[in-house]
């Protein structure tokens, strides 16, 4: 059985969404003094609905894969939707992750709760 998922590597090798957003409505940055790990979250907000999502992550080839999935799921979402994203629901879909690895969805997901975070103290009328 192979270490990684093939999406895993698939997001790897051609991760979805690297960059930056100059004009970020919300930028998070997380990491894991452990491991290594950092993470870096843009975000584009119009009307509630995240339009654009950007990571810039210095890290592990798991680390990359569950930045990218994670911008993958939470595009064109509406905030409340992508607040509710978990670890788990960007592990599932890269098709798991080895258990020693999780910590890098936890980063993924920490990443967009931050970016949100941030979104939310510049528009502090758009928290419900």
């Amino acid at each position: 059985m192979a270490l990684y998922s093939e999406k895993v590597m698939e997001h790897f090798r051609n991760p979805r969404n690297v960059g930056v957003i100059e004009d970020a409505d919300g930028i998070g940055e997380v990491g894991n003094a452990k491991c290594g790990d950092i993470m870096r979250m843009y975000l584009k907000i119009e009307n509630d609905v995240i339009l654009d999502a950007k990571f810039e992550t210095f890290g592990c080839g798991s680390a990359i894969a569950s930045s990218s999935m994670a911008t993958e799921l939470i595009k064109g979402k509406p905030v409340a939707e992508a607040m509710k994203l978990t670890n788990k629901a960007v592990a599932e879909a890269l098709d798991g992750l080895p258990a020693y690895k999780l910590h890098c969805s936890v980063l993924a997901e920490e990443a967009i709760q931050s970016a949100l975070n941030d979104y939310y103290q510049k528009h502090p009328e758009k928290k419900s």
